[in-house]
């Protein structure tokens, strides 16, 4: 560091500062905000009601738990997809990714923001899961599966958080929700979340693995004690396609802002 930077320099201190109060108000900010928050909380909720307890038992005593993994996949999805890629959407529009660039700030803290706004709705989402689950649909879980389960989805939603990064610096503000719901319903479903894919034609079964979502819901069945057989190359393509997904947005966002 030379001279004429060091005075500009912030103090670790004043760094963490920033990370955590970015972090704050982006949590309160969608914690506050219930078309965001109701709809990402629902959706698997009532899902799970409807086909993992009034149906599930009629498909079998282990469906409510195999549809448990598979609604919590589900869950985790739209916290990253949206809470990144409409909202990256809406405030590139909005002239607020540009203030953000502007201020005396760290530029990962914006991002680490969301993805810590992120992660906290789908430990909510998971939790709320896992009560109903055990509560209501009498699943046999061991105290060390739900944790494994809640460690899965709560780092499972990262990949989803790159993808919606780089869905958000793809299109305008008003174009983000529909761009969005065209991508995660159908890969939703091509996934095997809501129903197995022994079901689906084989060649929709081969396609299944270029969605980050078939490769979390893999991790989230072993999770609950379905022998899915080594997932360290589900973990491992986890973990390619959130690199890859941060590079493509970070070479956008650099050329385009």
């Amino acid at each position: 560091m030379n001279a004429m930077s060091a005075p500009f320099a912030m103090p670790l201190r004043r760094v963490l500062q920033v990370y955590l109060q970015e972090a704050r108000s982006e949590c309160l900010r969608y914690l506050r905000y219930p078309g965001f928050l109701i709809p990402t909380l629902c959706l698997p909720t009532l899902f799970y009601l409807m086909f993992g307890v009034v149906l599930g038992h009629g498909n079998g005593a282990e469906a409510p738990r195999y549809l448990l993994a598979a609604y919590a996949t589900f869950g985790v999805m739209a916290p990253g997809m949206f809470g990144f890629g409409v909202a990256l959407a809406m405030e590139r529009d909005g002239g607020l990714l540009m203030l953000k660039r502007a201020l005396p700030m760290p530029p990962a803290a914006y991002l680490a923001g969301k993805m810590v706004m992120a992660m906290l709705v789908a430990a909510m989402v998971v939790t709320l899961l896992l009560a109903i689950a055990v509560s209501i649909a009498h699943v046999p879980l061991a105290p060390v599966q739900m944790l494994r389960l809640f460690g899965v989805e709560l780092f499972g939603v990262l990949p989803f958080c790159a993808f919606g990064l780089l869905l958000g610096t793809l299109v305008k503000g008003q174009a983000g929700p529909a761009l969005v719901n065209m991508i995660y319903l159908p890969m939703a479903l091509l996934s095997g979340l809501w129903f197995p894919l022994s079901n689906m034609p084989k060649l929709l079964q081969r396609l299944a693995p270029v969605w980050p979502s078939y490769h979390l819901n893999q991790l989230s069945l072993a999770a609950v004690g379905f022998d899915r057989g080594p997932v360290w190359t589900n973990a491992l393509a986890l973990c390619a396609f959130t690199a890859c997904f941060l590079l493509l947005a970070a070479r956008r966002l650099r050329r385009r802002g």
